[in-house]
């Protein structure tokens, strides 16, 4: 279990800024399949699935974490695939939170 995935998600405050170049860094070293994109506002990644039923308890398990966490990922879901992206809207920008949720995602994946 990864450090990440011990942590809980904590309200970000009014004037909190986003995570800067050498916390990205430091945090995506710690799930390395997800992509920050080019603004540095979101991160991401696609799981691929064989069949339906297991996407659908993918996508389940995801909410459930979301939940337990109060941070919400946009979800982009197909027959036998699903991408999940990050982003901590309050901010304009990532923040811990959204690595916390991302190696609580990737955990699934060891399921």
């Amino acid at each position: 279990m990864s450090e990440l995935q011990t942590k809980r998600c904590l309200a970000c405050e009014s004037g909190t800024k986003p995570l800067d170049d050498e916390a990205l860094k430091k945090l995506l070293a710690q799930v390395p399949e997800w992509d920050i994109n080019d603004e540095k506002t979101t991160i991401s990644r696609h799981f691929i699935f064989k069949g339906y039923y297991k996407t659908m308890a993918f996508v389940n398990a995801t909410a459930w974490i979301a939940n337990q966490e109060n941070h919400h990922p946009d979800l982009l879901v197909g027959y036998n695939y699903c991408t999940v992206k990050y982003t901590t809207h309050a901010i304009g920008g990532l923040s811990e939170n959204d690595f916390i949720c991302a190696a609580k995602v990737d955990a699934l994946q060891a399921c």
